[in-house]
């Protein structure tokens, strides 16, 4: 396992913690190696599977329903944001089951827009799928966790459709500094439009 940026983590006040999901095991990696304890969510369709749902409800983990828009999952998170909690969220808003990131939706943005929380984008490595197949045949597969700085999203501005296209603009901004920290095979919808760590301080 190979951490990388740990550093950049603040050590007091509230943020988010956005990461790429690609299966089951990205979010127990970043929650067993992250220095502070993180609010996450989950499908609430795991909730009723045995043993994962044991896990979560341990946890603590926040059930979501992925179906629609779940409002009360986001008014929860801003509420937590406010007390000073910090929440692990991904933006592509399920697991992707492959390495290529999905664009993202805007719920993160209206989360930001809302608490003012900032955004430490996180970039996740070799949690694949089959890595428990791969474990069980021996194989030492490499886990990375690349952490970047915190990101301040640009205020929103506009009206109605004009304020939606804004949130989907922060969202996918977070999602190109995430693209940043991870292999071109990872960038999936962000081909070409990753910003790399060193760029970010002039965005």
């Amino acid at each position: 396992m190979h951490i990388q940026g740990i550093e950049h983590v603040p050590s007091q006040g509230a943020y988010i913690v956005a990461a790429n999901h690609i299966s089951i095991y990205a979010p127990p990696f970043i929650l067993a190696f992250w220095p502070h304890i993180l609010e996450t969510i989950g499908a609430e369709v795991v909730f009723r599977r045995p043993g994962q749902g044991q896990l979560l409800r341990l946890y603590g983990t926040i059930p979501v329903h992925r179906n629609g828009y779940d409002h009360e999952l986001l008014e929860r998170m801003i509420d937590l944001l406010r007390q000073g909690r910090r929440v692990m969220i991904a933006p592509e808003g399920q697991r992707s089951h492959q390495v290529a990131m999905q664009r993202a939706r805007p719920g993160i943005a209206y989360v930001v827009e809302q608490s003012g929380a900032p955004v430490i984008p996180v970039g996740v490595v070799g949690t694949t799928p089959d890595l428990w197949q791969r474990m069980c045949r021996g194989e030492r597969p490499r886990l990375e966790l690349r952490i970047s700085r915190p990101l301040i999203l640009p205020p929103l501005e506009g009206k109605g459709e004009a304020r939606r296209a804004a949130r989907q603009q922060n969202a996918d901004l977070v999602m190109r500094h995430i693209a940043g920290l991870l292999p071109q095979e990872y960038h999936g919808y962000y081909a070409g439009q990753a910003i790399p760590p060193a760029s970010q301080a002039d965005q």
